[in-house]
């Protein structure tokens, strides 16, 4: 399979429209796209709030800010993305690594708290991190706060739920390899009023009372408009893979066994079997190594050196002709 974006020829037409709008309005950044890819895809998650910005690293910046992590400690699974951890340094946080799972390669109970004061969950390949309910009552339960990183999590539900509605506030990237993509972008969801209000005054230097210590993390219009576009077609997408994995993989290979009632959005179909069409590993680089962090975190080493990914790119066979 080759790669390909998740994008129809269909939809060409409608995106050059708004695109044209926006031209003829002149307004190319804070107008009437952003907000409507913000309210389309806080009606897809489920949750009240959307507040769209040109990273995930943006929003997951003001996030970790809104919760006050400087001088504090984050818990971060070792097994994901260096941006995590890296998002927790820059806040002026701590990371405090911890295992993940062997059968979801997910943060799991228990874990070494200390003296953190929230939990960034990762939900790693597609699917959800089978500890995300337990997880989410232990920080309640504890007072700490829960960020999910839903970078990879698109379309991944669990009996109807999605990703980034467990916690305080869910973090997604729009990045060009992800399953709906607007080349860059990301997007906070939560239920917090609070929060969004916060975030949306740190993506833009704390504008207008400047009370919050933000920076330019706002996204484009003509990036909005593909995003409201590409939200339409989530859930083909997801559909589209799912049914190329239970027709080219399944009962052939090792797969992640997920738990009953949840569906994964496939990013990554992930298999424990040795195989030679690899699109490689999700991580082959656990991040505590990356970062120099002297931690025994063997379940992470053992998913480093034993998972490997299967193609299963959005109509990769189908490519278009120039």
């Amino acid at each position: 399979m080759n790669f390909r974006i998740g994008f129809e020829k269909e939809d060409r037409k409608t995106v050059f429209g708004y695109w044209d709008s926006i031209l003829t309005n002149q307004q190319w950044t804070e107008g009437k796209y952003t907000r409507l890819f913000e309210e389309k895809w806080a009606e897809y998650v489920g949750c009240k709030y959307a507040v769209a910005f040109n990273s995930w690293f943006g929003a997951a910046l003001a996030a970790l800010e809104y919760f006050g992590v400087r001088g504090r400690s984050v818990i971060c699974p070792s097994n994901t993305f260096i941006a995590t951890p890296l998002a927790i340094v820059k806040a002026g946080g701590s990371v405090l690594f911890q295992d993940c799972g062997r059968h979801d390669l997910c943060l799991q109970l228990p874990f070494s708290e200390r003296d953190a004061v929230g939990v960034f969950l990762v939900h790693i390949g597609g699917h959800l991190a089978f500890d995300v309910e337990r997880i989410s009552d232990y920080c309640k339960a504890k007072g700490l706060f829960l960020i999910e990183d839903c970078a990879h999590a698109h379309g991944a539900d669990w009996n109807g739920r999605k990703a980034g509605t467990w916690g305080d506030c869910g973090i997604y990237s729009f990045y060009a390899t992800k399953t709906i993509t607007t080349g860059e972008g990301g997007m906070l969801v939560t239920d917090n009023e609070a929060l969004c209000e916060f975030a949306k005054q740190y993506r833009n230097y704390g504008k207008f009372s400047y009370q919050v210590k933000g920076g330019n993390y706002r996204m484009s219009e003509f990036t909005a408009a593909l995003g409201v576009v590409q939200t339409n077609r989530v859930d083909d997408i997801v559909a589209w893979k799912n049914e190329y994995v239970e027709r080219n993989y399944k009962g052939e290979y090792s797969l992640v066994q997920f738990p009953p009632g949840m569906t994964s959005g496939y990013y990554k179909c992930i298999t424990f079997n040795r195989i030679e069409n690899s699109t490689g590993k999700v991580y082959d680089q656990p991040c505590h190594r990356l970062m120099k962090k002297r931690v025994y975190l063997p379940n992470t080493e053992w998913v480093a050196k034993n998972h490997w990914c299967l193609p299963v790119f959005y109509k990769g066979g189908e490519l278009e002709s120039a």
